[in-house]
């Protein structure tokens, strides 16, 4: 009877490139070697051939800085392979620590005044005014139970998928990642419904009836049940 031989590294061709599954059961030797070796017999590139975007998955096992590098210099060898990314299930306990910061609501009840800035590392829920003048940034989503009439930056660090929303919604500027909505001159005084702010598929800033958020913004389960 023939013995199966393991499959380490499987490559699955996608519409995006390639995407890499490395077992994470084998030595980190092991899996180098078959990499290189799967890598060096399926493709052979032309010069004016584009260039193809990997994604590399590597189940429960946790590589250094240096075993990425690794891996992402074996890759380049081929010089039309480019490593998109490298994904692990794993994560050190620095990082579960900063994703949970990232992840939590932070719950403040105060009035924030002109001149003051409140931040906070993950959501931030505000039971209280930003008064004109005032400041609320947070690295996620920001949720005010109040009138919103200064400054609010959600996704502080970068994240474009962070909302606004406010029970009365007037600010003086919105700021959600990189992008920045300056507020109207002036407001109308008809309902005071409770809005959200999110940027849509062109890269806007929208301002919203709160219900349209479970449609452009899924997975806020901070709402479920709620819209």
């Amino acid at each position: 009877m023939n013995k199966r031989i393991p499959q380490n590294v499987m490559i699955k061709g996608t519409k995006d490139g390639l995407t890499l599954h490395l077992d994470d059961s084998c030595s980190f030797s092991e899996l180098l070697k078959e990499l290189e070796t799967k890598i060096s017999a399926n493709y052979q590139f032309q010069e004016n051939d584009p260039l193809i975007a990997v994604k590399v998955h590597t189940g429960n096992r946790y590589l250094t800085e240096i075993q990425q590098e690794e891996i992402k210099e074996l890759i380049r060898k081929k010089k039309k392979l480019v490593v998109d990314e490298i994904v692990s299930n794993v994560m050190t306990k620095a990082e579960a620590s900063q994703w949970k910061e990232e992840n939590q609501i932070e719950t403040i009840v105060r009035m924030v005044r002109s001149g003051q800035v409140l931040k906070v590392t993950g959501d931030l829920l505000l039971v209280g005014d930003v008064n004109p003048g005032g400041t609320v940034a947070a690295g996620g989503n920001i949720y005010v139970l109040g009138t919103l009439k200064g400054i609010a930056h959600a996704g502080c660090n970068g994240n474009n998928e962070a909302v606004v929303t406010a029970s009365v919604m007037k600010p003086a500027q919105l700021r959600i990642g990189s992008s920045v909505n300056r507020g109207p001159d002036q407001y109308t005084e008809d309902g005071h419904a409770m809005e959200c702010a999110y940027i849509d598929d062109d890269g806007h800033i929208i301002v919203d009836k709160l219900q349209v958020l479970k449609k452009h913004r899924p997975n806020l389960d901070s709402f479920e049940g709620g819209l």
